[in-house]
């Protein structure tokens, strides 16, 4: 069986593994970057706490020693379903059953003035970009002509109160309190200002009423200056206009407010569901299809507990994966498939250091605090791929621990490419 699959995220990248060197397989995985990026800590990329090497691993790294899978770094431009071939920037290549693991990218809705000049972060190199926009206006602080220039270059804006609005807004909090001022002595660091818009009444509102609690009080406690109920309706580079009519003058605002799944070119419209994510069955077939299957991010699957499709997670992904490679197994066999049925393990943030939230289902279990802190280190590092990577990770986290500081505070100057 010849099995193609697009994307190496979380579930593509499992579902390759789970297959890998399994009689009766021939695996093909497709990806536009030759690693995987560990997305859950970009937000420590972008604030100079770790450095993009050790949350990126080399797919091609995953497979030494593989009989049966193989990696092609390629951009699929548009999948041709009626001749089972996917066509790609370096040349077509067919399949007996597609997988598309394509995931999500950031979604700007629709707003061309914001999605021009605010930072989105959903990938190492957004996240680099934003790391050295940041360090830099820090920079042009210490060039600013007038109080007014220097206010707007010291205040971030961060949009959307999720996890990641949420983490990125305790990191650079923390980066305010413990490191900016030794580097940059000759500025008042109490006249910055961060802001974290959410447009709901809460901040984590997907998660327990009482972490959107206490993530309010750790961030207020940190300074974050936190407007729930407030939507970004304009960013022109140097104001940022609200909903409601207030305005913030801000050098940078960073879009964390959505993702829209990247549905590849080829795909029948009335398959498209809210958010652009592709409609499967119980079993992550494409509704209409018989050898086509779409899961994590991208995938739209309607179930009694998720009437309105499964939350954009890395477990999501990873399970459907599982379930998929073993129907996959199964269908070699003639034996029947296992519907696929989500398993909430549970959800957690980290807001700042010292403090996290976790939320665990069952038993109803609520975290927070330096306990909660530590379970949302030790999943991270068992989730990094490579021996390496988690080594890195954790010997940076304990140095910036001990320290009070982070060492990957750099612009290079071929990289950096300020917005307009």
């Amino acid at each position: 069986m010849k099995i193609l699959i697009i994307g190496g995220g979380f579930g593509g990248l499992k579902l390759a593994r789970l297959l890998n060197n399994k009689e009766g397989f021939e695996v093909l995985l497709i990806d536009k970057f030759n690693y995987h990026q560990f997305q859950p800590l970009l937000y420590q990329v972008a604030t100079a706490g770790l450095d993009a090497s050790n949350i990126s691993f080399p797919l091609r790294k995953v497979f030494h020693g593989s009989k049966n899978t193989h990696f092609r770094m390629a951009e699929v431009k548009e999948i041709n379903f009626s001749s089972n071939n996917v066509i790609t920037d370096i040349g077509e290549f067919d399949y007996d059953v597609l997988v598309i693991a394509t995931g999500a990218d950031t979604n700007f809705f629709g707003n061309r003035q914001v999605m021009d000049n605010a930072f989105p972060m959903k990938s190492t190199v957004e996240a680099l970009q934003l790391r050295h926009r940041l360090i830099h206006n820090f920079e042009d602080a210490l060039n600013a002509k007038d109080q007014s220039q220097l206010n707007s270059l010291l205040t971030v804006v961060i949009v959307g109160g999720g996890p990641t609005g949420v983490e990125l807004s305790g990191a650079i909090a923390d980066l305010r309190r413990f490191v900016l001022p030794k580097d940059y002595p000759e500025l008042d660091f109490s006249q910055m200002k961060i802001y974290l818009l959410e447009g709901g009444p809460k901040t984590l509102g997907a998660m327990s009423d009482s972490s959107s609690r206490d993530s309010l009080e750790y961030l207020e406690r940190l300074g974050v200056i936190v407007k729930t109920n407030t939507i970004l309706k304009d960013y022109d580079g140097r104001i940022a206009t609200m909903q409601n009519g207030g305005t913030i003058e801000s050098s940078m605002v960073i879009w964390a407010a959505g993702i829209k799944g990247n549905v590849p070119a080829g795909l029948d419209q009335a398959l498209i569901a809210k958010g652009n994510r592709i409609k499967v069955d119980r079993f992550n077939t494409i509704i209409s299809s018989k050898n086509i299957y779409a899961i994590g991010d991208i995938a739209y699957m309607e179930t009694d507990l998720y009437p309105n499709g499964h939350p954009q997670v890395a477990s999501v992904a990873i399970q459907q994966a599982s379930v998929l490679a073993d129907n996959l197994t199964r269908s070699k066999t003639s034996l029947a498939y296992i519907p696929f049925e989500y398993k909430d393990k549970g959800t957690m943030a980290t807001i700042g250091r010292n403090l996290a939230v976790v939320d665990v289902p069952k038993p109803h279990l609520h975290f927070k605090g330096f306990f909660a802190w530590l379970i949302w280190m030790g999943l991270h590092l068992v989730l990094l791929l490579g021996v390496k990577n988690r080594l890195s990770v954790f010997s940076n986290w304990v140095y910036n621990y001990i320290t009070f500081d982070q060492n990957l505070r750099l612009i290079f100057k071929e990289f950096y490419k300020p917005k307009k």
